[in-house]
């Protein structure tokens, strides 16, 4: 790679290491995810500084062009990335659609003690 090309890589991982760094200053990203950030960025670094890294990683794979292999590592990467982020939604989503319900069934019986209280009688719109 020429020394532009490292040049960019540099920056690039210092600038996404700065970003990190201030949206977790902003408490606008978990450190969890910081770390993971954090930790992509100094590879980055890495790469750049200490090209051979590269290579060897194209060696042991079998990629005769070291940027396919770095390419290929990317690829990999940003596919766990994607597979945890599926599995922190759908856990999400679980415990949003709990909450709801226990939300739901409480307000129900707040109705329901107002109603006892002010002795009202339930209303044909209340389900109740």
């Amino acid at each position: 790679m020429s020394l532009g090309t490292h040049l960019v890589f540099i920056a690039v991982a210092v600038l996404v290491a700065l970003l990190v760094l201030r949206l977790v200053a902003s408490r606008q990203l978990r450190s969890k995810y910081a770390l993971l950030w954090l930790a992509v960025s100094l590879a980055l670094l890495g790469f750049a500084v200490f090209p051979a890294l590269i290579d060897g990683l194209a060696d042991l794979l079998g990629v005769a062009y070291a940027p396919t292999a770095f390419l290929l590592l990317l690829i990999a990467v940003l596919g766990g990335l994607v597979g945890h982020l599926t599995w922190e939604v759908s856990r999400l989503e679980t415990r949003i659609r709990t909450l709801a319900e226990d939300s739901a069934l409480l307000r129900d019986e707040v109705d329901g003690l107002r109603r006892s209280v002010h002795g009202e009688e339930p209303s044909e719109a209340d389900p109740a």
